[in-house]
């Protein structure tokens, strides 16, 4: 993992809103519009804290089709887990400075 990676994981897991989504979603997958009224934000501002998310690993969302053929989006929760210590930030400089020449 090099610094930018282990950046956006830090800055993902360091949001309350983020924290509040995560902690919703550890019962199970939950329909989009669901989760916007559990935590108490609008959809607009759900797509945007799912897409850190998304993209630093700690959730995945899925279309499905209803009987009425109209999309569903859901949400669930990946398995991870967050350790830093000062190895971890020493390797990932050390692999952003590898990378860089």
């Amino acid at each position: 993992m090099n610094v930018e990676q282990l950046s956006a994981v830090l800055s993902a897991a360091a949001s309350p809103q983020r924290m509040a989504i995560l902690n919703e979603l550890r019962g199970g997958r939950v329909h989009l519009s669901e989760l916007a009224r559990r935590v108490g934000m609008s959809r607009a501002l759900l797509y945007m804290h799912l897409a850190k998310l998304e993209a630093a690993g700690f959730v995945a969302t899925s279309l499905e089709l209803s009987q009425d053929g109209t999309a569903l989006k859901f949400v669930s929760l990946e398995p991870f887990s967050i350790h830093v210590t000062i190895d971890t930030i020493s390797d990932a400089v050390t692999h952003s400075a590898s990378s860089a020449h």
